[in-house]
């Protein structure tokens, strides 16, 4: 898959980005329109002005009546591309919950057998329209794909919907776009699109529990995890971590970031999150774990392991 981490509108791979896109070209064209017709009526008027020609039908006609009825047509121009990126559309079979947190992102994919959890990555169908039910714990973020969608606001106590629809597969990069806090720059999601029996599979990784390791190192890591105080914030499932503070580790080792798209999740960035968070993201709720080298390496092991 492509990453486009560009983050531009102006290379949509989505129906709403499309959408947007053409949304800013008519008004781009629109603006221009009535700059070009004013200036070029304030050229006139001056020049019939200077001759004695009176000019107050050339100002009202000009400066008014042209503009407004330009800016009418781009204002109800605006309102049908508005309720266009709202419409569900019938295929709507697809829901999936973003909630922001303090600074990443909890993902819970709703399923017939009960809901996949995860964290920082969202993974999408491609073709097939997904409705997202965005919230906060916290503060008032903001959630936008610039390549498949605008923006919406996530606001506490509240629940506001944003539709997708992706065009082609890829890994698009999204952004929290309403300032959240110290870390709010650093507060990223990648959202992967995959062909539609991808996803599928995908889907049923993700609900699977976390496997056993045979490495002997990450089974003492397993160990360490829940005496180090880990699995008092994480949920590991199909083990006894059931923490609900930090993210959800169940398949943490296959995304494709650390900390909301700080790191690239390899285990030497995996174990420097560990053993000091606070060093790459200050102030998130994750605090120093002080262990042994020995059980650093042990834990770093497990999680890695953690497919």
């Amino acid at each position: 898959m492509q990453v486009s981490a560009s983050q531009s509108a102006f290379d949509p791979a989505g129906a709403n980005a499309v959408l947007i896109d053409r949304l800013s070209s008519v008004l781009y064209i629109g603006a221009a329109l009535i700059f070009a017709i004013v200036m070029t009526l304030a050229v006139v008027a001056v020049f019939r002005r200077a001759s004695g020609v009176p000019t107050r039908a050339w100002v009202l006609g000009g400066g008014v009546a042209i503009p407004a009825v330009v800016l009418t047509a781009l204002l109800a121009y605006a309102l049908a591309v508005g309720n266009a990126l709202s419409d569900e559309g019938p295929d709507c079979g697809t829901i999936i919950h973003v909630n922001g947190k303090r600074w990443w992102w909890e993902v819970r994919y709703e399923q017939p057998a009960g809901a996949i959890v995860s964290a920082n990555e969202l993974h999408l169908p491609v073709g097939r329209t997904v409705k997202l039910l965005l919230a906060s714990d916290d503060v008032i973020h903001s959630f936008w794909v610039p390549a498949l969608s605008g923006k919406v606001d996530m606001i506490p106590g509240r629940v506001n919907h944003l539709m997708l629809k992706a065009d082609k597969p890829g890994v698009y990069r999204a952004q929290c776009a309403e300032f959240c806090g110290a870390q709010h720059a650093f507060m990223a999601m990648l959202v992967v699109v995959h062909e539609e029996g991808e996803y599928e599979r995908w889907l049923e990784r993700e609900a699977r529990p976390a496997g056993s390791s045979t490495d002997t190192q990450a089974q003492r890591g397993a160990a360490d995890f829940t005496s180090a105080g880990c699995a008092a914030c994480h949920t590991v499932r199909g083990t006894s971590a059931a923490g609900r503070l930090g993210p959800d580790l169940t398949h943490v080792a296959s995304r494709l970031t650390l900390g909301a798209g700080v790191l690239d999740n390899n285990r030497a960035s995996l174990a420097g999150w560990i053993s000091n968070s606070q060093a790459v993201k200050p102030g998130n709720l994750m605090p120093p774990i002080k262990v042994p080298v020995e059980t650093l390496h042990a834990i770093t092991a497990y999680v890695a392991g953690l497919e």
